[in-house]
C-alpha cells in the first residue's frame, strides 16, 4: 500500500477482506467443480465492485484506473480465475458507459454495475486472434436492423451471461469496417457451442458464441459505424491493466504461500528458510513482484490522465507484470516440492489460472509488437 492515499487503502483493505471471507475459502471448489460463483459476485457489486470505473449516474462507483488496479489485485489473492471475469465484465459496461448514448447507458448499465445480469466481450474469432482487425463475423444493415452472422471463440462467461459486446463487419476489410453491436441473450439465432475444458480459469465458463441470423435493432449499436474497432481497443487498453493487476494479486499471494512453506518445512534437519539459495529466490520474487506492481500502477495513472504513452505503458505493463508473476507463482510452486503439485495446495491453482494471462488481452508477442513500433516511430 506504499504511496496510496487513506482512501485507496481503504479500498484495499475492503477488496483484501472480501477476498479473505468470501473467495478464498471457496477458490479451490469453484476450480474442482467448475461453478461460475454468481452470487459471491453479486455480493462484490454491492461494495461496488460491478462496475468500479462507471460513471456514478448508472450505478458505477466512478472511481480511477488506479484504484481499479488496487481492488483487482486485492481480490485475485482470494481466487485469481473469478477476479479476471469481473474485470472483463467491468471492462464491457464500462465500454456501454464510455460509447453508448444516454438511452443505452440507462438501459444496460444499472443492472450490469450490480451484476444482476453480466456481461462478455466478444472480439476474438476461431480465425483472427492476435489479428483482430481480420474478424469475419458480419452485421448487414436491414432498414432499422442489422443481421448478424458468425461466430466468437474463447468467450469467457459465454452462455451464462445476459449481454454480449459483439465487434463485427459492418464495411470492407480492415479496422475501419468494424462496429460494435450490443446483443442481450435469448435473441433468435444466437447460440452457444459446448464448454470448453481449459487448465485453469475454471470458475469461469468458456464457450464459442454463434451468430446464425441474429437480428438486432440499429438502437443496440455503440458509436457510429466503423468505430467498432478503435472502442474495442480502448477497451482493451483498460483490460491489459486490469488482467495485469489480477496477475499481481495471485504473485502477492503465491509469495505469502512459499514464506509459510520455507518457515514450516523442514529438510536435513532444519527449515527450508534458513537456506540461503532459498533465501535469494524469495527476495528476488518480492522484489519482481514491486517493479511489476509500479509499473501497472504507473500505467493506470497515465491511461486515467488520458496521456499520450498510455497505450504503450498499458502494452509494457501488461507484458511484465504477466510473464514476472507467472514466473513468481511457479517459482512458489518449486519452492514446495512436491506439495506443490497436490491439489490441496493453493500455489498448483495460481501457476494454471494465471498462465493464460500471458495470452488473452493481446498476447505478449503482440504487446512487444505495439512497444518496439512505438519506439522505431519515434
Amino acid at each position: 500500500s506504499a504511496g496510496l492515499t487513506e482512501e485507496q487503502k481503504e479500498f484495499q483493505k475492503v477488496a483484501l477482506d472480501f477476498a479473505t471471507k468470501e473467495m478464498a475459502p471457496h477458490m479451490a471448489e469453484w476450480d474442482e467443480k467448475e461453478i461460475f460463483p454468481v452470487e459471491t459476485m453479486r455480493k462484490a457489486a454491492q461494495l461496488g465492485f460491478g462496475g468500479i470505473y462507471v460513471k456514478p449516474d448508472v450505478g458505477g462507483s466512478g472511481l480511477s484506473r488506479l484504484d481499479t488496479s488496487i481492488i483487482f489485485e486485492a481480490l485475485s489473492t482470494g481466487c485469481a480465475s473469478t477476479t479476471a471475469y469481473m474485470s472483463i465484465h467491468n471492462m464491457c459496461v464500462w465500454m456501454i458507459d464510455t460509447f453508448g448514448n444516454e438511452e443505452q447507458r440507462r438501459r444496460f448499465c444499472p443492472s450490469l454495475c450490480s451484476m444482476e445480469k453480466f456481461a462478455s466481450y466478444c472480439l476474438t474469432e476461431p480465425g483472427s486472434g492476435s489479428d483482430a482487425a481480420s474478424l469475419l463475423t458480419s452485421a448487414q444493415r436491414k432498414g432499422d436492423t442489422y443481421v448478424l452472422n458468425g461466430s466468437k471463440a474463447f468467450i469467457s462467461g459465454g452462455g451464462d451471461t445476459d449481454v454480449y459486446v459483439v465487434m463485427c463487419r459492418t464495411a470492407g476489410p480492415g479496422p475501419k469496417g468494424i462496429s460494435c453491436l450490443v446483443l442481450e441473450k435469448g435473441t433468435p439465432g444466437l447460440s452457444f457451442g459446448k464448454k470448453e475444458k481449459k487448465v485453469g480459469w475454471n470458475s469461469q465458463p468458456t464457450r464459442a458464441v454463434i451468430f446464425e441470423d441474429c437480428v438486432v435493432p440499429v438502437g443496440n449499436r455503440l458509436g457510429a459505424e466503423g468505430q467498432g474497432f478503435s472502442i474495442a481497443m480502448k477497451g482493451l487498453n483498460g483490460g491489459r491493466i486490469n488482467i495485469a493487476s489480477c496477475s499481481l494479486g495471485a504473485a502477492h499471494a503465491s509469495v505469502l504461500l512459499a514464506q509459510e512453506h520455507l518457515t514450516v518445512r523442514k529438510q536435513f534437519g532444519e527449515p527450508l528458510a534458513n537456506n540461503q539459495y532459498l533465501q535469494f529466490r524469495l527476495a528476488e520474487m518480492a522484489t519482481r513482484l514491486v517493479a511489476a506492481r509500479l509499473m501497472v500502477r504507473n500505467a493506470a495513472r497515465a491511461l486515467q490522465e488520458g496521456r499520450e504513452d498510455a497505450a504503450v505503458l498499458c502494452s509494457m505493463a501488461k507484458l511484465f507484470a504477466t510473464d514476472e508473476c507467472f514466473a513468481i507463482c511457479n517459482q512458489a510452486l518449486q519452492m514446495h516440492g512436491g506439495y506443490g503439485y497436490l491439489k490441496d495446495y493453493a500455489v498448483q491453482q495460481f501457476v494454471r489460472d494465471i498462465r493464460v494471462h500471458q495470452i488473452l488481452e493481446g498476447t505478449n508477442e503482440v504487446m512487444r509488437m505495439i512497444v518496439a513500433r512505438n519506439l522505431l516511430q519515434g
